[in-house]
């Protein structure tokens, strides 16, 4: 066997992977479910697990670090080199809830092993792809000889994001100083497949919100009254009808202020990708792929902005008719949005247009529930060259690359810290995550070790050369 850099990591995390998965197992029998309260005294001591295995890995400092709600988890080991770049690295440990009568075939919280996978709540989303991070730092200093990181680096792993981060951004923003670092390593995401390593660049935004209109004070007959007033339920529908136009644009004037539009060559990094329309419709549960025109599907997830109706209420549901002018109606909305988007400014057009589009006669009001910003790595950033090296040193072929449609406390990092968040996953979208019978596939597992072990010393190269 060759005694290259690359083949000494591999041997060293094969000596050790049995004792690193059954530390896993361990953690993942605590039911650190953070939505269901009775399950707080779980989190906490999920919580306290960490702090004593990043303690024994070696991270002189390793704390729990208190919320309003649940405890995250503070680690810290100084490279002692003084021109060495500080890596931030993201987690979680809370998990979603979980019960065997959900569909599991095996109890959620006893993890267990079956063809080169392990099942248990949580074994991908996030314990596994936090705690390779223990392993591959190992790996990083016996292979180089180290007896601290080439990195300065930190952890935070938060226990609240299954339940929506509430106190996250209180939280970064209380300790900025202690979290100051050049990059952001985010190890809550996922590649496109077993075969095909990807990266991640980027997320989309959220802002949500619901529309309460008023017309009659109370429900009155559609005999007499009808088409004399307005019909806040005919208002909803006609709301709801102008929000996108002809080609399935967003009609709202300024909703696309500043959008990032994708550049050719990222159109391009998409078409390598080898997607199956008619395989996603399946994951999709949807017959048709339908959004803005002139778009690929990858497109319109990745990086286009877009709103979406969640919920349409208003007037009589009960069994047959009722001939009513209701006197209220409702619409719920959700607006995902892209690098570039800013979300008060989104919030501040919505309330126009539909201020605009309301005849007399309708009151309304309008509740935004808060907002997620959008990240964006660019291709060109020399620490996400970093991030790709390090993948391809470990799975020994190209790595692509992805974005992600959905939204998280990611973009809370770079706005607070100031600094480029990168992705790193190894889960595959069968793993299962918020499903029964969540898995991490084992093999995988191991090339996230693999790859936290080549990264550090390949940023504090990049690091210092910039």
């Amino acid at each position: 066997m060759s005694d290259s850099p690359d083949s000494a990591v591999r041997a060293f995390i094969e000596g050790h992977r049995a004792a690193f998965l059954d530390d896993l197992a361990e953690w993942l029998r605590i039911p650190s479910v953070s939505a269901e309260p009775a399950r707080a005294g779980d989190v906490r001591r999920s919580a306290e697990w960490l702090v004593a295995k990043l303690a024994e890995t070696g991270f002189p400092t390793a704390e729990i670090w208190e919320t309003g709600g649940a405890p995250a988890v503070f680690a810290e080991w100084p490279s002692g080199d003084p021109d060495a770049p500080t890596v931030l690295v993201y987690g979680h440990h809370d998990v979603q809830p979980a019960a065997r009568e959900d569909g599991w075939h095996t109890e959620p919280f006893e993890p267990v092993i079956k063809d080169g996978r392990m099942y248990g709540r949580g074994a991908a989303d996030d314990k596994g792809q936090v705690l390779f991070h223990t392993l591959g730092v190992r790996a990083h200093l016996a292979v180089t000889g180290r007896t601290a990181p080439a990195v300065n680096l930190k952890m935070l792993i938060e226990g609240e994001e299954e339940s929506g981060s509430a106190h996250f951004a209180d939280l970064v923003r209380a300790n900025a100083g202690r979290l100051g670092c050049d990059t952001v390593i985010v190890s809550d995401t996922g590649m496109w497949s077993e075969d095909t390593p990807t990266v991640c660049t980027g997320m989309r935004g959220l802002t949500d919100c619901q529309i309460d209109l008023y017309g009659p004070d109370q429900d009155i007959h559609s005999g007499t009254f009808g088409g004399a007033v307005p019909n806040p339920a005919t208002e909803a529908a006609r709301l709801v009808a102008g929000l996108h136009d002809e080609d399935r644009r967003v009609a709202i004037p300024g909703f696309y202020d500043g959008v990032v539009e994708l550049t050719g060559h990222e159109r391009e990094l998409f078409a390598q990708l080898p997607f199956d329309e008619k395989r996603w419709l399946r994951t999709a549960h949807s017959h048709a792929a339908l959004g803005e025109a002139g778009s690929t599907v990858l497109e319109r997830i990745w990086a286009r902005p877009t709103a979406e109706v969640n919920g349409i209420s208003g007037g009589y549901q009960g069994p047959g008719g009722k001939t009513i002018v209701p006197s209220t109606a409702q619409l719920k909305l959700s607006f995902r949005l892209v690098a570039g988007q800013d979300a008060d400014a989104v919030q501040r057009a919505v309330r126009q247009w539909v201020a605009d589009r309301l005849p007399a006669g309708i009151r309304h009001e309008i509740t935004f529930w808060g907002a997620t910003r959008p990240c964006l790595t660019p291709l060109d950033h020399p620490y996400l060259q970093s991030v790709v090296r390090a993948m391809g040193r470990a799975f020994e072929q190209e790595i692509l690359f992805t974005r992600e449609g959905g939204a998280g406390p990611a973009a809370d990092l770079q706005d607070v810290l100031g600094v480029p968040v990168l992705f790193l996953g190894i889960s595959v979208p069968s793993d299962g995550w918020h499903a029964p019978n969540e898995k991490v596939e084992l093999d995988l597992l191991m090339k996230g070790v693999e790859t936290a072990a080549h990264l550090w010393t390949d940023l504090a190269e990049t690091g210092r050369a910039r």
